[in-house]
């Protein structure tokens, strides 16, 4: 059994206290990313519902002084759409279970509903939140380790040392963004609301939440809360697709993951077509060009195999998770195809005999 360390914990019951806790515990402007100890030491953690940050903390991960819980704070729960522009609201702690079984997310995307209803097992998603599930630590074989462990390795990039295991002579953390929300919304196009005590509110599009550094993965600042996660209202002939790929089907974090949408014409033909592929490297990498393979073209099995040979092409699966990289590779075609089948109707279509 790991110990927890010793930390001061404060509970506060109002969006502006915790916002003051944070301002007056972790005041800094935040580390650069050559400097991994720090941010590992970051004196200020927010705690919602604890089941990514309590197992680091077990692990020595983080060296944390004062730990927020957001528990008793009110607000920032459930979903409302915004009479403005159809926008889903969903607030950071809004359980993964609750927003997966939520009605307004099951009819605008249930792809959405689907991702997160995939993460973990039951109890996990009854303790985790939308919030925390998108500021999910990255994750590295050799980092998810205890400290004894990391050690007698000669410790890493990401906390402690020097050297990347993964990529010797790499100067950069390549440690798996492993959110499943994350990639679903970014293929969807959402954006996230932060806020601070001292500079207020800003909006982040998902596709700019990733640094694409796994050792300050994310751009909110030491004083900033996610408050609440975008989802833009579908257009008509919208659709939307997630596959995942893990060992275990509850329970595993991705070996992959891939989140397509797009858009059908009122003839059925496809007017566009987005691939998010995650679990690969510290951010969710987009696919280029394929609006200018998939336009004016029909749904078809051929297409979303050509379309998944693209994305193989893109994607570069790395050594940092514990699973053959060349096998993740050859699955992100498959997984391709799949989520495609799904979110156009062709799932029940039987899929091409490889040659």
């Amino acid at each position: 059994m790991l110990p927890l360390p010793r930390f001061r914990v404060l509970r506060p019951r109002s969006l502006e206290e915790a916002l003051d806790a944070l301002a007056a515990n972790g005041a800094d402007d935040g580390p650069t990313v050559a400097n991994a100890t720090a941010w590992g030491s970051r004196p200020v953690r927010l705690l919602a519902g604890g089941t990514d940050l309590v197992p680091n903390l077990k692990h020595g991960l983080f060296d944390v002084a004062t730990v927020v819980a957001l528990k008793a704070m009110p607000g920032l729960r459930g979903v409302a759409r915004r009479a403005e522009d159809g926008t889903l609201g969903v607030g950071a702690l809004t359980t993964l279970a609750r927003a997966a079984a939520d009605p307004a997310v099951r009819i605008a995307w249930p792809a959405l509903a689907y991702a997160w209803g995939e993460i973990a097992g039951p109890q996990l998603r009854a303790m985790g939140t939308v919030g925390g599930n998108l500021c999910l630590d990255t994750r590295c074989t050799y980092y998810n380790q205890t400290a004894l462990w990391r050690e007698a390795l000669g410790y890493c990039l990401k906390r402690d040392g020097t050297k990347c295991h993964v990529v010797p002579g790499g100067t950069r953390c390549v440690a798996a963004m492993s959110s499943d929300g994350a990639t679903m919304l970014t293929a969807l196009g959402a954006s996230v609301v932060l806020r601070s005590a001292a500079r207020g509110e800003r909006i982040v599009a998902l596709g700019d939440w990733f640094g694409g550094e796994g050792r300050r993965n994310t751009v909110v600042a030491p004083d900033e809360m996610l408050v609440e996660a975008r989802v833009p209202a579908p257009v008509a002939g919208a659709f939307a697709g997630y596959k995942k790929l893990r060992v275990r089907n509850a329970i595993d974090f991705p070996l992959l993951s891939v989140a397509v949408s797009g858009r059908r014409a009122e003839d059925g033909s496809l007017v566009s077509a987005r691939v998010v592929v995650g679990a690969l490297g510290a951010k969710p990498r987009e696919v280029t060009g394929l609006d200018a393979m998939v336009a004016g073209h029909a749904p078809s099995l051929e297409l979303f195999t050509a379309v998944g040979e693209a994305a193989k092409r893109q994607s570069k699966p790395l050594t940092n998770i514990p699973v053959d990289p060349d096998w993740r590779h050859a699955m992100v075609p498959v997984l391709v195809r799949r989520a495609f089948a799904q979110a156009t109707g062709l799932a029940s279509l039987p899929e091409p005999v490889p040659a």
